[in-house]
């Protein structure tokens, strides 16, 4: 069943299972659970597709390091922001999970074989399976495998994959209850503060609805979750999880930056071995990070880069990226604007296919683009990163946020490391010399955005670590399964949990743990008695 909740509707809902928000953690959770026999009430504050008054919802401040404005960082209709996702999935590696000791606040209360199960789920999930360096090593450079390695990203084709259109399966359950404009204002705890016993939800048209369930979760992604948490604050002052001033800090990125240009270089082989291309049925491409064992030696992060044709620092941007960007800033994220984002793309790479296949190349020859080094970073997490409540409030009486975005010296020292790692084994092999970039030799230490190299210059739109877990409540904001501490029946999903990034992108790693906590809650309720709604009250 769906529900418009801007048209009316009940002033109560029951089931099971309440989340919040439908994006690719809740539709995730969603499924999952509909398929253990669970009823599920899934909440959307958005509608179907882009409206102006609900993406003011997300309007706030940023007060830290510069970011995209947060209405635009973001989108809140069904599907989430997924609706313009380019579907890298890559895994975390190994040493994400890992206590490192050069880096404060490192580790996950498990391991990466432990999630592994839920990983070839995920991929499956995707249509798609785990890539090997090893597939592409005729094109790859062969760096010492004491310095760096090759990690692929995989492409999920299926861009509308989260959409509502497919999720049809959701709207027909007899289990399932989707709402959409429906905004939680306030979850609600009991009088102990230790269960929730509902939510509060609202439509911009004023109606409201009380929804009451056993287990309720939140997933409406890296900056709403703590929102929502931190204006909580009917039994719990500070917040429900907030007891120890974590919901909301650690908020970390993968920072977008240029490490510097290949000069000298082999163009023709660089360009070919780092671009994207099909492989066994999928669209891969490759890129370069350090090796574990430079990471322990110089205490570097896991940060990535890959090798990319790109104006030069002094440039501008060329005719096709000028007509991507002006298409993409003239047009509302609605369907149709995004369609015209991707038609205007997909127009310029066949025009340029087809005209000047070599065209990076002969740019390059002649000193139009540089073989620059696209830093996609892992940022340290900082507890001062945060996000907190802001004096305003929006149209629905919810206080927004205020983003305090922040990098640490380590961030750019680990780019420098991985930099020179480059430059070292480039030139070993003969392929080319580097040269670094001059923002990482500035004593500042300070991270430096480029406006050029990317149609995402700042980062990838990728929020997370915001409740991150923990075993322990005074380092972290849920335990390893997602449940909140000191909460029994509250569980957060989505990239908000992860405690450190890594280079890869989140979405695959988000779907592997929501997975992972739904079969949680599934054999929670197998071993506690049936409860009624009413018993979280």
């Amino acid at each position: 069943m769906v529900i418009d909740f801007d048209l009316g509707g009940p002033q109560r809902l029951d089931a099971d299972v309440a989340i919040i928000g439908a994006g690719a953690a809740g539709l995730t959770m969603a499924r999952r659970l509909l398929d253990g026999g669970l009823s599920v009430i899934l909440l959307e504050s958005g509608g179907l597709d882009y409206e102006k008054a609900t993406a003011d919802l997300n309007v706030g401040e940023n007060v830290g390091q510069d970011y995209y404005d947060l209405d635009h960082a973001r989108l809140r209709f069904f599907g989430g922001t997924t609706a313009i996702w380019g579907g890298r999935c890559a895994e975390l590696d190994p040493i994400d999970f890992e206590r490192r000791a050069w880096v404060p606040h490192s580790g996950w209360p498990f391991s990466h074989a432990e999630l592994q199960p839920y990983y070839r789920q995920a991929w499956a999930s995707f249509g798609l399976q785990p890539p090997s360096s090893a597939d592409l090593r005729d094109v790859l450079p062969a760096f010492s495998n004491d310095e760096l390695v090759t990690p692929i990203w995989s492409f999920d084709n299926q861009g509308d994959r989260f959409s509502f259109a497919r999720s049809k399966d959701l709207a027909r359950h007899p289990n399932a209850t989707v709402v959409t404009h429906a905004t939680v204002r306030e979850i609600v705890s009991n009088a102990g503060g230790r269960d929730v016993a509902r939510l509060e939800v609202v439509s911009l048209r004023g109606h409201r609805l009380q929804v009451r369930a056993q287990t309720y979760i939140l997933a409406a992604g890296g900056i709403e979750n703590p929102r929502i948490l931190l204006a909580s604050r009917g039994v719990h002052p500070a917040g429900i999880g907030n007891d120890n001033d974590l919901v909301g800090r650690f908020f970390m990125e993968h920072p977008h930056a240029r490490g510097g240009r290949v000069v000298d270089g082999a163009a023709w082989k660089l360009l070919s071995a780092f671009g994207k291309r099909r492989h066994g049925g999928h669209n891969v491409a490759a890129l370069i990070a350090p090796s574990t064992a430079l990471q322990s030696k110089e205490g570097l992060l896991n940060t990535s880069l890959t090798i990319a044709p790109s104006r030069p620092v002094e440039g501008r941007h060329a005719w096709a990226m000028r007509a991507y960007l002006h298409a993409k800033h003239r047009a509302d994220p609605t369907r149709v604007g995004r369609a015209l984002w991707k038609g205007v793309k997909r127009t310029v790479h066949a025009a340029q296919k087809v005209v000047d296949p070599v065209r990076p190349c002969l740019l390059h020859k002649t000193g139009q683009v540089d073989l620059a080094l696209f830093v996609r970073a892992e940022q340290a997490p900082n507890p001062d990163s945060r996000v907190a409540l802001s004096r305003d409030t929006d149209a629905l009486g919810v206080p927004r946020v205020a983003l305090d975005w922040r990098t640490v010296p380590l961030d750019v020292d680990s780019v420098s490391g991985l930099v020179s790692a480059v430059g070292r084994e480039l030139a070993r092999l003969r392929w080319g010399d580097v040269e670094a970039a001059p923002w990482l030799r500035h004593k500042a230490r300070a991270w430096v955005t480029d406006p050029l190299i990317s149609t995402h210059p700042i980062g990838g739109y990728h929020h997370m670590g915001t409740t991150r877990m923990s075993t322990d409540a005074k380092t972290g904001v849920t335990d390893g399964f997602g449940r909140v501490h000191g909460m029994a029946n509250l569980y957060v999903a989505g990239s908000s949990l992860f405690p450190t990034s890594g280079w890869a992108n989140p979405t695959l790693t988000l779907v592997a743990l929501a997975m992972r906590t739904a079969d949680h809650i599934l054999a929670d309720k197998k071993r506690s008695p049936a409860a009624t709604y009413e018993d979280a009250a």
